[in-house]
């Protein structure tokens, strides 16, 4: 039986699932990692073995994938972008017809005869990149390959150039890496059955297991939805291109945790970076011209069955709407965005919204009589009635109160969500600033030399590893440093000792949303915000930190007054955070103090704009000690969100280069001469240990006094030490 098949887990990774998993709102954490050893023990005789990557696995047919570096982590922005002016004017030239869609431009293919074309203008131009994607051979380039290809037919007088010229070597590495993933999906898919084929009770089962027995089998049929029998896992199938034929897969398994919790996990085909599709395309006719877009697939199959509308699904869920999917949504006049049932959902329909024209767009609004489609078909709500409900993503005007009461309520309801992404490393940082919330900017500062890099790294880290898209512009360190120290604190252990296991932690570091800027020592401004704006089109990215402001100072004008530079560049950033939904993190060396000196608001480099501007303010503080390292502590001076403020001390482990928070009120104070050997630690208030060396005798009787009479009385520090 299934439950046989739900196998415990022997270790948690310490990266998120990825927030497409369904009902993320009913369990309480999508930490899992797949047992192979037991997987593969009891399932010896399959072809098919199951190896961890990242957060998901991935099936191999008896053989190790070949490591293939992926360059898509490096961001940057074109010599010469171009403008949608611009793509006009030069097909104007060429003479080329074109229909101005609601994202892209529609052109004749190039790559098809003109005598065989089904459809006169199937190729589509991203109006914001000039990337372009023929939909009839899908062929896909850069602007200036789609220019290069055109300038080869008028000088050969052709009328057509065949895709093959944007095809890369056959014998390439890369290619036959494809070929091996594409084996790996025909063998999967060939392997797996509908459920109209299983017997009954097996297929009800499963269904279960998935909180899917109110979709019926002629819907999973209708959609090719498949069960994988070694793993009891879904199978979702990607049709694509002009024949619908299988271009790859995504495997949706579960798992039972050691507190009687399911979980679920994604594995895609090819691999995630590459897996660019909408679950549901190949059953959209041309005549078509409403569709609901869905953050899940199984959210798809609810809507499509309730309502009986075209229904697509993103495939990576509220993450990110990649551009090169935007071709496929042109044709429809009213889309309809349900992502989900959370205000993060609520988050991403807004700014899906922008790449897709808001004036098409309809947003559900997340709440309680308004769930995830798959949430409401089990409650027998009416998918249809919540649909035509939804609100327009514009409006003229904000003109009363009844037009912003849904949304406060929302965050009434909310608080939590609102207050934005939790930090899983430092929950002292979480009770002071609530979260890591899009469309503020961070002021960061500290002393020279005391790792405000390395720290910030980490504080971003830890946010990457839930499933925030982060950029990083590293202008005083280069890219290959950053990203050593970032493995080192992702895999918590010196790498440099331990190189067998690189290849282990470097296959799930990269399977972060985390992106780098290519710059390195002093940039132009423009430069840094147009790359910086490239990225968050091409990437939905949310978080972007920026070390330090004194590298884009340079480059500015040397007879303009330096403070005057500062501040525009802080206003620059203050509007991109807001326009962009996006957080941004700007890290400011501070003003030359004395040693013994604690940092301020005021000791921020430049005019006090910065700290104006700023919504959060953070100050990593070191106090210098004569007879041992100085001791650091974080220091939040500013917080618009709430008003709260305030300090905790910070632990550097050099080994693994993370910081992590000790436990409030214990610290290693001095032996006393005469005293035990036994290097006893006691338990001192914070504020104690900052009074001078006349108090700290009295402090340590006092508190040894109290230790034998009361234990912490904290919960979340009673819970730390535990888990130590």
């Amino acid at each position: 039986m299934w439950r046989s098949l739900l196998l415990k887990s022997t270790a948690c990774l310490r990266q998120v699932a990825s927030t497409r998993c369904p009902y993320q709102r009913h369990f309480s954490s999508f930490y899992l990692r797949f047992p192979v050893q037991s997987f593969c023990n009891r399932h010896a005789d399959s072809p098919y073995i199951l190896k961890a990557r990242g957060a998901d696995f991935f099936l191999t047919h008896n053989g190790l994938r070949t490591y293939k570096k992926d360059t898509n982590s490096i961001v940057e922005f074109p010599k010469s972008p171009i403008t949608v002016t611009e793509i006009k004017q030069y097909l104007r030239s060429k003479d080329i017809p074109f229909h101005d869609g609601y994202s892209c431009l529609h052109i004749p293919s190039v790559f098809i005869n003109p005598s065989s074309r089904s459809n006169s203008f199937s190729l589509f131009i991203d109006k914001t990149t000039g990337q372009f994607l023929c939909k009839d051979t899908l062929a896909e380039g850069s602007w200036e390959d789609l220019q290069d290809c055109l300038e080869v037919m008028q000088k050969e007088g052709r009328d057509s150039i065949s895709p093959n010229v944007l095809l890369m070597d056959p014998e390439s590495v890369e290619e036959e890496d494809k070929k091996s993933e594409f084996r790996e999906v025909q063998g999967i898919w060939t392997s797996s059955v509908f459920f109209a084929d299983l017997p009954d009770d097996e297929a009800q089962l499963i269904k279960m297991m998935f909180q899917i027995t109110k979709i019926s089998d002629a819907t999973l049929k209708k959609f090719g939805v498949k069960v994988f029998k070694p793993t009891k896992s879904l199978v979702f199938p990607w049709f694509g291109g002009p024949d619908s034929s299988l271009k790859g897969i995504k495997l949706l398994s579960a798992q039972r945790t050691d507190n009687d919790k399911v979980t679920y996990n994604e594995a895609t085909f090819p691999k995630f970076s590459s897996y660019y599709s909408l679950f549901g395309l190949s059953l959209i006719s041309r005549k078509d011209s409403e569709v609901v877009l869905t953050g899940h697939e199984l959210d798809c199959l609810a809507v499509s069955q309730a309502t009986g509308l075209p229904s697509v699904a993103l495939p990576r869920g509220v993450s990110c709407l990649p551009p090169i999917l935007l071709p496929y949504l042109e044709q429809f006049k009213r889309v309809t965005l349900w992502l989900g049932g959370d205000i993060r959902s609520w988050e991403a329909s807004k700014i899906f919204s922008r790449k897709l024209a808001v004036k098409r767009c309809s947003l559900v609004r997340p709440g309680e009589f308004q769930p995830q489609p798959m949430e409401a078909l089990i409650q027998d709500k009416n998918l249809g009635r919540i649909i035509k409900g939804s609100i327009p993503a514009s409006h003229k005007s904000i003109v009363s109160f009844k037009q912003l009461r849904e949304d406060v309520f929302g965050e009434l309801v909310n608080t939590d969500q609102v207050a934005g992404v939790k930090w899983a490393r430092f929950p002292e940082l979480n009770r002071i600033l609530k979260g890591h919330r899009k469309g503020e900017l961070t002021v960061f500062t500290g002393p020279t030399g005391s790792g405000k890099t390395t720290f910030i790294s980490e504080l971003a880290l830890d946010l990457c590893m839930q499933g925030v898209n982060t950029l990083w512009g590293s202008f005083e360190i280069n890219n290959v440093r950053l990203a050593k120290i970032m493995l080192t604190q992702f895999a918590m252990q010196k790498l440099e000792d331990n190189l067998e296991k690189y290849d282990f932690w470097a296959d799930k570091f990269e399977e972060l949303p985390l992106y780098f800027m290519t710059f390195h020592g002093q940039q132009n401004i423009k430069t840094v915000l147009d790359t910086m704006q490239h990225a968050v089109y091409l990437y939905d990215i949310n978080h972007v930190i920026i070390d330090n402001l004194q590298f884009m100072m340079g480059q500015e004008n040397l007879s303009v007054d330096k403070f005057a530079v500062q501040d525009h560049i802080i206003g620059v950033f203050r509007k991109f955070a807001t326009n962009s939904s996006c957080h941004v993190t700007l890290i400011i060396h501070p003003r030359k103090e004395e040693d013994d000196r604690e940092l301020q608001t005021a000791s921020i480099f430049g005019s006090a704009k910065a700290s104006q501007e700023a919504d959060n303010v953070l100050i990593l503080q070191e106090k210098k000690l004569v007879t041992c390292p100085g001791r650091r502590s974080l220091q939040v001076t500013k917080n618009r969100f709430d008003g709260d403020v305030g300090i905790f001390p910070l632990d550097f482990i050099k080994a693994s280069l993370t910081f992590s928070t000790p436990i409030r009120g214990k610290l290693k104070l001095k032996k006393a001469p005469g005293k035990s050997e036994s290097g006893e630690e006691v338990q001192v208030k914070p504020a104690a240990a900052k009074k001078g060396e006349a108090k700290e005798g009295k402090a340590e009787k006092v508190t040894k006094t109290a230790k034998t009479q009361q234990t912490v009385k904290n919960p979340a520090n009673e819970k730390e030490t535990i888990q130590k």
